[in-house]
């Protein structure tokens, strides 16, 4: 199914690092927010790395993201996908990153999960001229990475 990007990035002017996911899942695209699927640890994640108190609201995760100087968004604008499943995603838009970078200066730039790296390296990478490091996946799908596991290779974006 064709699916277009409608949710707004979360950036302003003082955000240092682009935190990029692949394509919003159908979970997300219905709460109009990023990483809504209860089971992906994408907010927990934040509030542990960042010893932030509970991330409930999308206020309240929006804040977070600008308190902490992180810009949120994904790779790809528009797309042709079954679901929410990352492999089945063709027919790609990328999103224009240059919305982000003329206003922030990104210092450097995470991608959740090696889907989403992959796309970032053929869509972005020769358009923002930065090198993207590549983190385990926070969604459900990926079952080998456990929380603490995912703290652990996580961490390296409060560094």
């Amino acid at each position: 199914m064709k699916a277009i990007h409608t949710i707004d990035p979360v950036y302003d002017k003082f955000s240092r690092i682009l935190i990029l996911g692949s394509f919003p899942s159908v979970k997300s695209r219905e709460a109009d927010f990023f990483y809504a699927h209860p089971q992906n640890r994408f907010w927990r994640l934040m509030e542990i790395l960042y010893d932030s108190k509970s991330l409930k609201t999308i206020d309240d995760k929006k804040a977070f993201l600008l308190e902490h100087n992180i810009a949120l968004w994904d790779v790809i604008g528009e797309c042709t996908i079954t679901g929410s499943a990352d492999s089945s995603i063709r027919d790609v838009i990328p999103n224009n990153l240059n919305r982000i970078l003329d206003t922030a200066t990104i210092e450097k730039i995470f991608i959740n999960g090696s889907t989403a790296g992959k796309l970032y390296v053929k869509y972005q990478e020769k358009k923002t001229n930065m090198k993207a490091v590549v983190l385990p996946s926070t969604s459900p799908a990926n079952a080998t990475f456990s929380l603490e596991k995912l703290v652990e290779k996580w961490k390296i974006i409060t560094d």
